[in-house]
This record gives structure tokens, sequence and C-alpha cells, in this order.
């Protein structure tokens, strides 16, 4: 065996070793065998079972808070810059398609400050188009383009959060992505294989997690009127009613006096995490940013002996009295059991929801129809297999043997890829892998035509190898590239489904040209090394 054979034997083997250790890893049994191959292997949602969630991004809320925090920010400007108005306010548009009718009308601006109004808006609020809306009256719309911007990026963030929490909860084989893969989408598909009860999935998904700590202005009452009738019929300026969290054990409910600005937000938060006091009773500790741990020590040192709240979602889980200076972390008691505390820090972590979630469908797919759906597909691989084994068998005789080894390397090749990606397989990913085969058989047909043409030129078994392989591989390469092409629109266009038969696809053309080429090529040069051959059996 010459050098270059043998070097050439060591590195296919080599590929092969390495294959076969992605998918099935060094098993020492049958039980860890079957084991490393179903956790080395995959699979999507349509063979494993499990839910599917359809999310609907509620992005008109992101504009609401998006005015909202423009108003506050007006209102600063204005007071720096000594330019009176008489009232600002926004609308309330309460419908997907109305979210970028957001608008805010600010009335009575001075006659003398029109100039100046409008400097600072075109100097600080370059988002928004500014129109006259009477003497002394404007409104102020969000630019079409800016509007565009605000709506994206609210999807692809509660997508980001949306994922953070999910992976969390271990779900690592877990799919998030826009519907339909428009820019404007506001729909959400999410995809779990093997979980058979979403609900504290939806749960976790759902959670606003809109943490404060804020001051504590009166309180406890029974009822909200109570509050209200305790206050003269009207609440304090910035202040706020508020109700505290029922537990078990509680004769009923409370509502507390809040400062309607919070000391602290989620934003504030560094970290979060489950804990146990010194009761055993579960709770979680977080820790603050250190411009909030700053901000958080001054008004705690500033309010000994008085009160602050806990709010969480617009509920309050607990009140306390401040006894001293606090910095830097802190607690919120009053969760419950272990799961609601290891929920709740997730949840706390992974960021709040830009905007709100509407539920717009729930499906559940039993493990029986994954099973079929195997079944099923397997059963239409093997017999696509056997029919294309007898094809090259009966028409190229030996050399359908090669082209059979190729084939078998190929399907290693594409599984190993599979499993060190960590992609998922699903029943596209299936018809692109049986698709691959049927493009592997091709790639060898060509080759085997043309090295039949050259024996029928009279040229010598080697000669004619040699030059059917030469004359194929540009053919070969071209038609790979179109198709690999194509699958590129259809990754960057397609639905979830049709990138997994697209990502399938490529993998097992890039293997086929290795193994169609130059595996098939070895096994003609292995077979023949040394020997005067006057025929071939193709």
């Amino acid at each position: 065996m010459t050098s270059t054979i043998r070097n050439k034997a060591i590195f296919i083997l080599a590929v092969v070793l390495i294959c076969i250790y992605g998918i099935i890893g060094l098993p020492k049994s049958k039980d860890e065998l079957v084991k490393n191959w179903s956790e080395n292997i995959k699979l999507g949602l349509d063979l494993k079972g499990g839910s599917q969630l359809v999310l609907e991004v509620q992005v008109q809320d992101a504009f609401k808070a998006e005015a909202d925090q423009t108003i506050e920010r007006l209102k600063a400007a204005l007071q720096k810059g000594l330019i009176a108005y008489v009232s600002m306010d926004r609308n309330d548009p309460n419908k997907l398609e109305d979210a970028e009718k957001i608008e805010i009308t600010v009335k009575g601006v001075a006659s003398d400050k029109t100039s100046a109004f409008r400097d600072v808006i075109t100097g600080q609020f370059a988002a928004w188009n500014l129109n006259s809306a009477g003497s002394n009256d404007y409104r102020m719309n969000y630019k079409p383009t800016e509007a565009q911007i605000l709506r994206k990026e609210t999807v692809e963030r509660a997508i980001r959060t949306i994922e953070t929490r999910i992976n969390g909860l271990g779900l690592s084989e877990a799919t998030v992505q826009q519907r339909g893969g428009t820019q404007n989408e506001s729909t959400i598909l999410v995809q779990m294989p093997g979980v058979d009860d979403p609900g504290r999935v939806k749960s976790i998904i759902q959670a606003a997690a809109m943490l404060e700590i804020t001051s504590v202005s009166g309180g406890p009452f029974a009822t909200r009127e109570a509050g209200l009738t305790q206050n003269g019929g009207v609440l304090p300026l910035g202040t706020r009613l508020v109700k505290e969290r029922v537990t078990p054990g509680q004769p009923g409910e409370q509502w507390w006096l809040l400062g309607r600005n919070a000391v602290v937000t989620g934003r504030d938060l560094r970290s979060a995490r489950p804990a146990q006091d010194e009761f055993g009773k579960w709770e979680v500790a977080f820790n603050l940013s250190q411009d909030a741990a700053k901000r958080f020590g001054r008004f705690t040192e500033s309010n000994i002996n008085n009160k602050l709240a806990v709010v969480l979602d617009n509920q309050i889980f607990s009140v306390a009295t401040i006894q001293n200076k606090i910095e830097d972390s802190g607690r919120i008691t009053n969760i419950g059991d272990q799961t609601r505390a290891s929920d709740l820090s997730l949840t706390l972590t992974s960021g709040s929801l830009p905007a709100g979630i509407v539920y717009g469908e729930e499906r559940t797919v039993g493990p029986s129809l994954g099973a079929d759906s195997i079944r099923d597909g397997l059963l239409a691989g093997v017999i696509g297999i056997g029919a294309v084994v007898l094809v090259m068998l009966v028409y190229y005789k030996r050399s359908g043997v090669n082209a059979i080894l190729a084939l078998v390397l190929n399907a290693i090749i594409l599984l190993a890829a599979l499993s060190y990606f960590g992609a998922v397989l699903t029943l596209p990913g299936i018809a692109g892998f049986i698709l691959t085969i049927g493009m592997a058989v091709d790639s060898n047909v060509l080759i085997f035509e043309r090295v039949r043409e050259e024996l029928r030129h009279g040229k010598g078994v080697i000669a004619a190898i040699d030059a059917g392989f030469s004359k194929a591989f540009l053919t070969i390469i071209d038609t790979h590239v179109t198709t690999v092409v194509s699958c590129a629109f259809l990754f960057a266009f397609g639905t979830t489904a049709v990138k997994g038969f697209a990502i399938t696809l490529v993998i097992g053309l890039i293997a086929n040209v290795f193994t169609a080429v130059f595996v098939s090529r070895f096994i003609y040069q292995w077979e023949m090394e040394g020997k005067q051959v006057e025929t071939l059996s193709i």
C-alpha cells in the first residue's frame, strides 16, 4: 500500500470514528448506547411530541410606555427652560394595528415661548413630529420610520426575554422565533418538545415581573374605598393605592398608600436567586447595580423607622420597616414554595417583557403522533434506500457497492453533524435527509456514466476512472452550488419547518461532495492498487 492510499485510508477512518463518537459516544452497554443516541440526536416537536404556543406581542404597550417616558422627559425639559403650559397628555390606542397612532397633546403653551418650545422638541425629541393643533396647542406624532424601529425592537426584545426564561427552565431544545419571519410581524411561535403541560411555562412567559421598591405613605386599609375616604376622597399628589397580595392566614385584603415613583425598579437588579430565611421559608434575594445601590442607600438612610413596600406586577408582596441603611441587596418574602421562588428569580433576572402578551393558540402534540411520524418516516426512508440499493447493484454491478458504501458514510456524517451542532431533527429534516440520498446517488450516477463513456472510447480502466471523476467533478459542484443557493433562500425566508429542511439538505450536500468524489475514488484506488485491471464491473 502506497503512502498516499494509506494516508487517505487513515483520514477516512478518522472521519468515520469522529462521526460515530458524535452519534453514540463510547457506550459500555446497550442501554447506554440507546441513551446516548436519544441525547445526541434531538427530535423536534413533530417527532417527539410536546407543546406549541402562538403569542401575540401587544406592541401598543411599548408605544404607550415610550410616550409616557417622553412626557416625563418633556415636562422636565420645559421646566428647565421655564416654558409654561397648561396640560400634557397622550391618547390610548388599545388595538395592535393602532400602535403607531400614538400621540402626545400639549395644550396652552405660552405665546412668548413658542419658538423655545419648538427648539426643545426638535433638539431633544427627534423621534417625534410636531404639528400645531390650535393657537397655543400642539400635537406630537411618532415618525413612521421610528415607529417601525420601535415595533421591531419590541418583538425582538420579547423573543430574547421569552427565550431566556424558557432556557432557564432547562428546555434547551425549545425554539422561540417570529412567525412568518417578516420585519413587522408581532406574532411569536414557541415550540417545546417533550413538554406535555405548558401551564408553568405559560405563567413564566406571561409574568411581567415589574419590580418596584417604593415608599409607604399610609395604610393598611381594609378596602380601596376606605383608603380614599381616609384621604378625603382624593389621593395626595404623587401617590397611589395598591392592594397587598393575599397569603394564607391573612384575615382579608389590605390596601396601602404608596409613592408613585419607585426608588428601585427591576431594571436596577444585578442578580436574583431563590433563598431561605432563618425559619426555612422561601424568598428571593436580590442584588442591585452600583448606581441603584447608592440611590437606595440614600433613601433608606433618610427614612429610618418609615415603611417601604416591595411591589411586583402592581401587587404588594411585602411591607417592611426600615431599621437601618440598606444599599446593594434586599429580599422579597411571602413567596411560597421553592418552585415559586425559583420561577420568580428566573423571571426577574431575565428582564421584563417590553409589552404585554396574548395567547393566540396552544397546541399539544402527543407522543403517539410523534411515534407514528417517526415510524412512517423511517419506513419511507427504508423503502427509498432499499430501492436505490437494488437499482445500483443491478445496474452498476460491483461499482454499485462502491456507491452504497459512500451512501452509508454520507448518512453517518449527516447524523454526526446534527449531533455536534445540536440541531433538532424534524419531519422536514427527514425529508431533506432522504433528498440528500437522492443527490448522493445522482452524483455517483454522473461519475459512473462518465467512466462508462471513457471505457467505450477505448481507454484503460484506470485512465477511464480518472477521467470519469475529473470530468464529472465540475458538474457535481455546479449542481450542488445551485442547490445550496436555493437552500439559502429557503433558510432566509422560510418558516421553521422549511429552515430545518434547508439545513439538513445543505449538510448532506457538503457530505456528499466528500463521499462521492473523495471516498468513492479512494475505494477504486484501493481495489486496483498494484493490479493489472483489464475490465471493470460497472
